[in-house]
C-alpha cells in the first residue's frame, strides 16, 4: 500500500519506519513472544513499533475552594494532549501501511524542570492482515488497541474486530469542608458526602464521555475499559480518565473457539 507522506511523521522518524516497511528483513516490535505468534496466527504481521507524543503547558483555571466542579479549561488540556499523542501514532502506522496497531500503552510523563507541561507517549505495534483485505477503522484509519495479543486473537477468533482506542476525562475541584464540617467527624466513623458526590460524578463524566466516543464511530460495544486517576493540580483538584477499546462485531457467523486448544493460559 502505497501512502503519501504524513506531515505528522517527522523526517526522523519516517527513517526509522523505512526500516520496518515490507520487503525489509527486521521489524520491531514491543509483543511478547506469546502475543507475537498469536498475532500471527490471527492472520496479522507485525510491520514495527510506532509512536506518538505530545507536550503540552496545561494553563491555569481558578476554582472556588467551597464548590465541587469540573475545571473546563484543564480537562480540555488533557483530552488534547492524549489525542495528539494517539494522532501521531496513527499517523506513523498509517505510513507503514498498517491495518492497525495493537497492545497501545498511552502514559504521562512529567519532568522536573517543566512545572507547568506534561507529556504523552502512545507506543503500540502496527499489525497488517495476510489475507490481503483491508480492516481500517471506517474513517480510514487504523485501528488502535491497548488489547493485549493475547486478547486482540481471542476478540478475532470470535468474529470482533477493534476500531479504535476511546477515551473520556474529567479533571474536577472537590470542595473543602468548612471548619464545622471538619469538627463534626473527629473521631468518628461517617461518610464525607462532599468528596463522595464530587468523585462520583467526575468518574461518571468521565465514562460518558468515553462511551460517546464509541457511539460516534458506530461501535458494537467497548471491551477493556479502565478508569484511572491522575493527580497533578494540588491535594483538591485531580483527574479521572476512561480508556477502552471499541469494537464491531464483523464475522456474526464465527464460531465459537476454544482457547486451551492453542491460546497459552498464561502470558
Amino acid at each position: 500500500m502505497s501512502t503519501a507522506p504524513n506531515p505528522q511523521v517527522s523526517d526522523i522518524a519516517r527513517g526509522r519506519l523505512d526500516g520496518s516497511r515490507a520487503g525489509r528483513p527486521c521489524f520491531t516490535s514491543d509483543l511478547s513472544v506469546n502475543e507475537f505468534v498469536l498475532v500471527n496466527q490471527a492472520g496479522f504481521e507485525p510491520l514495527g513499533m510506532v509512536m506518538g507524543t505530545s507536550v503540552y503547558h496545561v494553563g491555569v483555571q481558578p476554582a472556588n475552594w467551597k464548590t465541587s466542579q469540573e475545571l473546563g479549561v484543564l480537562t480540555q488540556a488533557m483530552y488534547n494532549v492524549r489525542e495528539l499523542a494517539m494522532s501521531r501514532l496513527e499517523a506513523e502506522a498509517a505510513e507503514l501501511g498498517a491495518d492497525g496497531v495493537v497492545g497501545v500503552v498511552l502514559r504521562p510523563m512529567n519532568y522536573a524542570f517543566l512545572g507547568d507541561v506534561i507529556e504523552y507517549v502512545a507506543v503500540g505495534t502496527a499489525v497488517r492482515a495476510t489475507d490481503g483485505r483491508g480492516y481500517r477503522a471506517p474513517d480510514g484509519r487504523p485501528f488502535t488497541t491497548n488489547l493485549s495479543g493475547q486478547d486482540f486473537w481471542t476478540l478475532w477468533q470470535h468474529g470482533w474486530l477493534p476500531r479504535r482506542l476511546v477515551l473520556g476525562n474529567c479533571v474536577y475541584h472537590v470542595a473543602h469542608q468548612s471548619l464545622r464540617q471538619t469538627l463534626s467527624q473527629v473521631g468518628q466513623n461517617a461518610e464525607l458526602p462532599i468528596f463522595t458526590q464530587a468523585l462520583y460524578d467526575a468518574r461518571e463524566l468521565a465514562m460518558a464521555r468515553m462511551q460517546y466516543e464509541g457511539q460516534q464511530m458506530g461501535a458494537d460495544g467497548i471491551v477493556g475499559t479502565r478508569v484511572d486517576d491522575f493527580q497533578y493540580w494540588g491535594e483538591h483538584a485531580l483527574e479521572f480518565y476512561a480508556t477502552g477499546t471499541a469494537v464491531s462485531r464483523i464475522r456474526p457467523d464465527a464460531a465459537p473457539v476454544q482457547p486451551s486448544l492453542t491460546m497459552p493460559l498464561n502470558g
